[in-house]
């Protein structure tokens, strides 16, 4: 049974519109000792703000909504994660709703955070970043902010630079002198996995090296793709020296490839992943990896969206913050630090 004002109010002597003030913080003329009386009348029933109640006059419920893929992702999860505490640090409280694979109905979880009147909602699901009838949803009835491509625009996008994340890893590679470097990316149809790739063509580029079709290898994220992907890559061309892993979990895979062909790494074959879990710290050897803030991509995300909410102005389309070659052991670089030019 919930406490109300009226009961604080009845505990205190007052009515329930001066002990509504008087805990909402708005101005009201009582004595200093009325005002603890209430404050302690609340504390003693345990008396909690009804928000509901409150978003009747505010128009507000200080709710944000998150739809997101798969929270077993520890990427995703972070991202999740520090964006739900920013908004609680902001007085916003999160529903979360998750889009199952292959649900016909990809748009029902965005409807249902709708049809809860929330304020605002960050899309953090990058298996709908080709759905037309959720960017319709995202455009049109609240404000939105989202980690990956809504199709048709309109929505502000926050992340990182995937072509820089590409680029980085790849040219590290090239200024320790590898020449055949391979790479094993991500879905193909995915817009980041595009981009990582063209990074890994710039760095290419500019070490003078051409870019090989036969060096690509695809897999869907996992380590077990990754480990399958790089079996492939070994058998087209033995003297790949080097792969750039579109992800942390496939460059476990291709770690356990390499480790099953009797490649020792880095010594016949340097490895670089890509988002910098807690985990590849611990492989072996420690994964050299590009690290993506996936943390402070959410604290961003909440930040953004509240803009939208107040109507500030120039509120930006895009967003990147910055990536970070971390060096570790995979890729035999020893002592030499990464190129932050590159």
């Amino acid at each position: 049974m919930y406490v109300s004002l009226k009961d604080v109010g009845a505990h205190a002597g007052v009515s329930f519109q001066t002990a509504g003030k008087v805990l909402n913080g708005r101005a009201v003329a009582v004595s200093s000792d009325t005002r603890e009386r209430i404050h302690s009348a609340a504390a003693e029933l345990g008396y909690v703000p009804n928000v509901l109640a409150r978003s009747l006059i505010t128009q507000s419920t200080c709710t944000i909504g998150i739809v997101a893929d798969d929270l077993n992702d520890w990427a995703l999860a972070r991202f999740v994660v520090g964006a739900e505490r920013e908004a609680r640090r902001r007085g916003h409280a999160v529903l979360i709703a998750t889009v199952p694979d292959a649900d016909p109905d990809a748009e029902g979880p965005v409807r249902a955070l709708i049809e809860r009147r929330v304020d605002g909602i960050i899309a953090a699901a990058p298996k709908l970043e080709h759905d037309t009838r959720v960017a319709k949803l995202l455009t049109g009835r609240v404000p939105a902010v989202s980690l990956h491509h809504v199709p048709g625009g309109g929505v502000p996008v926050v992340g990182s630079n995937h072509r820089r994340t590409g680029r980085l890893a790849t040219a590290h590679l090239a200024r320790l002198g590898h020449r055949r470097i391979a790479t094993v990316t991500g879905p193909a149809h995915r817009r980041v996995v595009a981009s990582r790739l063209r990074g890994y063509q710039d760095a290419l580029a500019a070490a003078g090296l051409q870019a090989d079709p036969a060096l690509v290898e695809e897999s869907d994220w996992s380590s077990a793709s990754g480990h399958a992907a790089t079996m492939r890559l070994l058998d087209r061309d033995p003297e790949i020296t080097a792969i750039f892993a579109q992800s942390d979990l496939i460059a476990v895979g291709v770690l356990s490839a390499l480790h099953q062909r009797g490649l020792a790494v880095p010594d016949d074959c340097a490895v670089v992943g890509c988002d910098d879990l807690p985990l590849v710290a611990h492989t072996i050897p420690p994964l050299t990896t590009v690290h993506l803030p996936f943390y402070e991509t959410g604290e961003r995300a909440i930040a953004l969206l509240l803009d939208r909410i107040a109507q500030r102005e120039a509120v930006p389309e895009r967003v990147l913050l910055p990536v970070e070659l971390v060096v570790r052991a995979s890729c035999g670089a020893g002592g030499v630090p990464a190129d932050p030019g590159s």
